[in-house]
């Protein structure tokens, strides 16, 4: 049996259910409330009206001679002083201190004309409104308004003892002003958790705007370096493919069946990163890991067969997290790539990479090839790229013209020690 709910059929869980009556009675005042938002005024005619009529009905039945200190007020007094004591009741809420200051001369005249009307205890309903909605410092002069039509009254017609008649006032007064600080404070309260929940709303959606721009980037950065690749292979080998179909029919076969391999793949890559932008159920795919540094090998020999020369120098041991291997290899791929693409006929490229401890790597990939157009290397999303990645991990990524009198590209990345967790 659950301790908190008592239902033997309730999942010990710890969470105190809500039961079905404080639902109902949470949805019916929610939905009262709601109406009264919409429609305020209906509601204060409502409630000045029932009132109004009460304060005629005291009038009109001889009620208020059970407490009067004067039988033979005037009939028109007594209704203007009910009128006055109960009409006003209706911008209780929009204005409560104007109203208790308009209730506050016929408050006096009831008191020293000894009529002592039952509407003349309203004026509690006001206080509890200025109380609920003025700043807390109109609670200094609106109870000594209300106590002075008191002390007329014990002044002028000296029935009682004047401790008694204060006292049973200022209790009134104090439970008065005490509810509605209560029912404030409860206010402000509610008001309080509704906007943090709606902050928690709008940064929850903006975390979820940002991450969603971060994977948008993160794809992007992954379809630029596979399509930028291997269209720069496949331009290559077709080209040379072009040039040997005349001499040599069996070279220009192989280039086309390497051209045909290297769309294959490049097909299959993009297809598996757009599987992630698909919307409903993910289908079942044939997945594949990102590239890593043990698929160097095969880069480069793509790259080969498009006709560029490189050579590759390896020093150290690779025992990198793959998200490190990833950046490795995405660089050196750039920067193969823009070698191709912009180096020119006659060019080569060395790749040196070296290992150092905890993570740390340093790759330098440079090329003989001419000297780039101005915006060249750095078009599109190919640098930017490079050095987004770099910087997931604290990394430094140097690209621009070797220094003279050499001649070509230079990329020189750097990957520090892994910081421990």
């Amino acid at each position: 049996m659950d301790p908190v709910t008592n239902d033997p059929q309730a999942p010990t869980t710890g969470i105190r259910t809500t039961e079905p009556l404080t639902q109902y009675l949470q949805r019916a005042n929610q939905r009262v409330r709601a109406f009264d938002r919409r429609h305020p005024l209906l509601w204060d005619l409502h409630f000045s009206g029932f009132w109004v009529i009460a304060a005629l009905i005291d009038y009109t039945g001889d009620g208020w001679r059970n407490v009067t200190h004067n039988q033979d007020a005037p009939g028109p007094l007594l209704l203007a002083l009910s009128l006055g004591l109960s009409v006003p009741l209706l911008w209780r809420r929009t204005h409560p201190a104007a109203v208790l200051l308009t209730m506050a001369p016929f408050a006096l005249v009831n008191a020293w004309s000894g009529a002592t009307l039952q509407a003349a205890l309203l004026q509690l309903v006001v206080v509890y409104h200025i109380a609920l909605r003025l700043p807390l410092r109109h609670l200094f002069w609106a109870p000594a308004l209300m106590l002075t039509p008191v002390l007329v009254s014990a002044a002028r017609h000296g029935e009682g003892e004047w401790s008694q008649q204060i006292g049973s006032q200022l209790t009134s007064i104090l439970v008065a002003v005490l509810i509605g600080i209560t029912v404030r404070t409860r206010q402000n309260y509610t008001e309080a958790l509704e906007d943090r929940a709606r902050r928690l709303e709008t940064e929850r959606d903006q975390q979820a705007q940002l991450a969603a721009a971060a994977e948008r980037a993160r794809i992007a950065r992954e379809m630029h370096d596979i399509i930028g690749h291997n269209l720069s292979v496949i331009t290559g080998l077709a080209d040379g493919g072009k040039y040997a179909a005349g001499k040599s029919p069996e070279r220009a076969a192989q280039a086309l069946d390497a051209i045909a391999t290297t769309s294959r793949q490049a097909l299959g890559e993009l297809r598996r990163l757009l599987d992630v932008l698909r919307d409903g159920e993910p289908r079942p795919a044939e997945l594949a890991p990102q590239p890593a540094l043990s698929d160097l090998d095969q880069l480069i020999a793509g790259v080969r067969e498009a006709g560029l020369p490189v050579r590759a120098t390896v020093e150290g041991r690779a025992a990198l997290p793959p998200g490190r291997q990833l950046t490795v290899y995405r660089v050196v791929q750039e920067a193969l790539t823009n070698t191709l693409k912009h180096a020119g006929p006659d060019a080569y490229s060395e790749i040196r990479i070296v290992y150092g401890g905890k993570g740390a790597v340093t790759a330098t990939v440079t090329d003989t090839g001419a000297v780039r157009p101005a915006g060249a290397p750095t078009g599109g999303r190919g640098l930017p790229g490079m050095r987004e990645r770099t910087a997931l991990y604290g990394g430094t990524l140097e690209a621009g013209p070797r220094p003279h009198p050499e001649q070509g590209w230079r990329v020189h990345l750097h990957l520090p020690e892994e910081s421990p967790q």
